[in-house]
């Protein structure tokens, strides 16, 4: 480990990256803080290296930074569909708590500030190649909070060493589960039901596995980016399987045991993107596993009956009782 960074805080450390993140940055040798509303349940164990701190990132203090060298922000509504459910809680949690985070930050000198964005910033793309300097088109809610998110924070890049990271959509087994995400979505349908139903199917959406999420973050924790007029390298994709809908349903077929019928319905949810990370490759950044992994991770884990039905592993189905 490299000692410029040991103590960070990980904001959403509870949820379904930030519980896997928190295990591999434990098991690295830093001290990690967590702050998570813990909706969706904790999955976290315990460790001597490990503070949580069980609050609302809406309710931050200055306290809760003290001595922090690093912070990696995944908390937010995330999702399109949980988004719509609470747009003031949406945009309350994804920009104006962002907002007194970066502002306590910087009070507090904290070194580096990682974001955690995402790739649906970029809205409907046909460009082959989506590179960071492509528009921003958001078309929903969370994308347009993500957006925002991003743009307040850059106007504080001279005070902070920060990283915003745009990940594609993320899969793999993780203990605070999400079925609600495409790959995810897709296998355990076919795992539990051998069904496997498809919206639409022609969407095609970038993939990145979970590890190599992980991966990215420890990538950033203690590197310094070069930044001048001519080269400011702050915002990253993260995605490097650019697959359609049906194609991941086609891949799940051949790759479980149990053969499941797929079934193609219509859909009026238009996202259709691709994602280019040759800016992150180009710093010697390596990805590690595929979809195919993830797959099969899902398998295993569903034998094992650490995948299954949990309401809270669908996300909105806890934010509609906590709105309520």
């Amino acid at each position: 480990m490299n000692h410029k960074i040991k103590k960070i805080l990980i904001t959403g450390g509870g949820g379904y990256i930030g519980t896997n993140l928190v295990q591999n940055l434990l098991e690295d040798g830093y001290q990690i803080t967590v702050i998570d509303t813990f909706w969706f349940g904790n999955y976290l164990k315990n460790n001597k290296n490990l503070k949580i701190l069980k609050k609302d990132m809406r309710n931050i203090v200055e306290k809760d930074v003290e001595k922090i060298d690093c912070i990696l922000h995944l908390a937010s509504i995330a999702n399109d569909p949980a988004a719509e459910l609470d747009p003031g809680l949406t945009w309350d949690v994804n920009v104006l708590a962002t907002y007194k985070l970066i502002n306590i930050a910087i009070k507090k000198k904290v070194k580096k500030f990682i974001f955690a964005s995402s790739g649906s910033v970029y809205g409907i793309k046909k460009d082959k190649k989506v590179t960071e300097n492509l528009s921003l088109e958001p078309v929903s809610e969370y994308n347009k909070s993500k957006m925002i998110g991003e743009r307040l924070l850059l106007s504080y890049k001279k005070y902070i060493d920060l990283v915003i990271l745009r990940p594609a959509t993320v899969c793999g087994y993780s203990p605070s589960m999400r079925l609600d995400v495409a790959v995810n979505a897709l296998t355990f349908g076919a795992l539990k039901n051998k069904k496997i139903k498809v919206f639409g199917g022609k969407q095609i959406r970038p993939n990145l596995h979970m590890a190599d999420m992980i991966k990215a973050y420890k990538f950033f924790i203690n590197r310094k980016l070069k930044k001048n007029k001519t080269s400011d390298q702050t915002i990253f994709n993260v995605g490097f399987e650019n697959i359609s809908i049906l194609n991941i349903a086609k891949t799940i077929n051949k790759i479980i045991k149990a053969k499941s019928k797929i079934l193609v319905q219509k859909s009026n949810d238009p996202r259709s993107y691709r994602q280019n990370s040759d800016r992150l490759l180009k710093l010697g950044f390596k990805k590690d596993k595929s979809i195919n992994v993830a797959i099969k991770e899902i398998e295993e884990q569903f034998y094992k009956k650490n995948v299954r039905y949990n309401k809270k592993f669908y996300r909105i189905n806890t934010l509609k009782i906590i709105n309520n």
